[in-house]
């Protein structure tokens, strides 16, 4: 017994002889234009459930595409040629005018990064993006463009306590064309889809909509003869579009489409990491994994 009571003492001592022990939360801070109470460290949120074509993607389509798109490189790779500008930089009378390098452009012959484990080809975002020409008489020919796009995406400003979400966003036009689009006028929405969202929307497409298009055989490839080294085929994008007949096959619209005056054709653009020769290539082979038939007339 006596020695279960030095014990105690000897723990109760071991916990009192130090400091008081500090404050865990701080003071709440509130926004200062919502004035919503803010956490003293950075909440993440995850998806409350898995996303099977973003599974589908890491346990067999990543494997797959680092196999079909590898490319063995014995040594070091050679340092790229130095192109020089055609005036000196540092020329008072040549400073600010448009100086063109001597050699010609680079862009559509940079190599791909070496192939790794790292780098493998990814898609990053998808954009939707639709013109409305009826929104340069009266921006309010807008609201169905953006109403659709609400449908397809689902994002809004900030949703979700995302500060990088910017939801649908209106396009202004950036140079007088014919005299009828201007600088500043509002001429069509766009929103990116990234994560989870842009995953569901390209199950959405593939499951939904391309089936149900009788005269759709699949993405037309550009000829075999074209060249390859353009800043296209290096930029890893690929882009194709939408009737607006076949906006209404997606779930989200077709439950209620009389709740939409118009609809609208759209672009969708996949944004991928490829980049240098081939980069096209080898995001047509991620597409294709996703099930986007591709056909060369």
């Amino acid at each position: 017994m006596s020695s279960s009571r030095a014990g105690r003492t000897v723990m109760r001592h071991a916990l009192t002889r130090f400091q008081r022990p500090p404050r865990i939360f701080r003071e709440i801070r509130r926004h200062p234009k919502t004035g919503l109470p803010q956490p003293p460290t950075k909440v993440v949120t995850r998806e409350f459930a898995p996303c099977r074509l973003e599974d589908h993607y890491h346990t067999t389509l990543k494997d797959d595409l680092m196999y079909m798109t590898y490319t063995h490189e014995v040594g070091e790779r050679k340092p790229p040629r130095q192109i020089r500008l055609k005036f000196d930089p540092e020329d008072p009378y040549t400073k600010h005018r448009y100086n063109p390098p001597v050699g010609g452009s680079q862009l559509g012959k940079k190599p791909a990064p070496p192939s790794n484990w790292d780098n493998v080809v990814r898609l990053e975002k998808i954009q939707l993006h639709t013109m409305v020409k009826e929104a340069i008489g009266s921006k309010n020919n807008l609201l169905p463009a953006i109403m659709q796009l609400k449908a397809l995406s689902g994002e809004s400003f900030q949703g979700g306590g995302r500060h990088a979400i910017e939801g649908v966003q209106i396009v202004k036009g950036k140079k007088s064309v014919g005299g009828w689009v201007r600088p500043g006028i509002p001429v069509g929405a766009k929103v990116d889809l990234k994560g989870p969202a842009m995953y569901d929307f390209l199950t959405t497409l593939v499951e939904f909509v391309l089936p149900r298009l009788r005269d759709f055989n699949g993405v037309v490839l550009p000829p075999a003869s074209s060249s390859s080294n353009t800043p296209a085929t290096v930029s890893g994008v690929i882009s194709f579009g939408l009737p607006p007949n076949a906006i209404g096959f997606f779930p989200q619209i077709e439950i209620n489409v009389d709740a939409y005056p118009k609809l609208y054709g759209m672009h969708m653009h996949f944004i991928t990491n490829a980049t240098g020769i081939g980069a096209q290539d080898r995001a047509r082979a991620l597409l294709s994994g996703f099930q986007i038939p591709f056909v060369r007339r």
